[in-house]
């Protein structure tokens, strides 16, 4: 009989501890028992741990805040800069194109070449800061589908002409409940995609398609596609396709824009075959 309530009692204060633990691992602090008790001790030693644990979040938000901050101010900084020097060289580059001189614009075009290559890895560093699910705060609100479209075909134009990509769109003065400047973002890095692997004088079709709920904006392209058991990675955070894997990038963009859109309670979808081309499909609420 003794054993039994021996038992018993110890099978009490495991279910006292657990519950202990479980109100903790939900964020509550336990009530301290000033007492010599074990159970006294062992809710104190618990409550230490949890006021540990929350000191060092505290301080883990701080300092990703810090870097957050100090990544856009050097990105803010350094883009104004780089973007001249990319412009100048241009400029004397076609300047001395028409003069004939060749050993001068073969100095020229390693310049803006190199620039280029720098802007790139700070527009890819900049989206890696991203990256992180905390540092995207989205508000939603009334948004005309056309001005995200041309907001974030503006953004890839120059790019596209160098490329020799023509943009062909449709689209319609539809509205939808989105953050515009993330929502510009996500498109701009599908459109992106799109042109990066592309051919050569080939075009990229641009369409809005209006359901019950939701808006969708497809991004159809004619380039190398996707692997086809390669579809379901391509979202993933840092991944690179294997028949892109020679392309300049770090495999942020298609993360970032399924982060965007799952955020605003949309959603992303592929339809790709290797070697015809890939139809990136955005899908946003309707505004009502």
């Amino acid at each position: 009989m003794e054993m039994f309530s021996y038992r018993r009692k110890i099978k009490r204060d495991y279910e006292k501890l657990l519950e202990s633990l479980d109100r903790i691992l939900d964020g509550e602090t336990i009530d301290e028992t000033y007492d010599e008790s074990l159970d006294a001790a062992i809710i104190d030693r618990l409550n230490c741990i949890m006021n540990r644990v929350e000191l060092r979040q505290d301080r883990a938000e701080e300092e990703r805040d810090k870097v957050k901050q100090l990544i856009s101010d050097i990105s803010h900084q350094v883009r104004t800069p780089l973007s001249n020097v990319v412009l100048y060289s241009e400029l004397l580059e076609e300047s001395f194109q028409q003069d004939g001189e060749n050993s001068s614009l073969k100095l020229v075009s390693k310049i803006r070449k190199n620039a280029e290559a720098l802007s790139f890895q700070l527009q890819e560093l900049l989206k890696a800061s991203y990256s992180e699910q905390e540092m995207i705060h989205l508000h939603p609100m009334e948004t005309n589908v056309c001005e995200i479209v041309k907001e974030a075909c503006q953004r890839v134009e120059d790019f596209a002409m160098k490329e020799g990509i023509s943009m062909h769109i449709q689209v319609q003065e539809e509205t939808v409940l989105a953050d515009f400047k993330w929502t510009v973002e996500a498109l701009f890095n599908v459109i992106h995609n799109a042109v990066k692997y592309s051919e050569r004088d080939s075009e990229i079709q641009i369409e809005e398609e209006i359901y019950e709920s939701f808006v969708c904006i497809r991004v159809k392209d004619f380039g190398v596609g996707i692997p086809e058991e390669e579809v379901t990675s391509v979202c993933n955070r840092f991944y690179r396709g294997s028949n892109v894997s020679n392309e300049p990038g770090i495999g942020i963009g298609l993360y970032l824009t399924r982060e965007v859109l799952q955020k605003q309670k949309g959603y992303l979808k592929i339809d790709t075959k290797e070697g015809f081309g890939t139809c990136v499909s955005l899908f946003l609420h309707r505004a009502y």
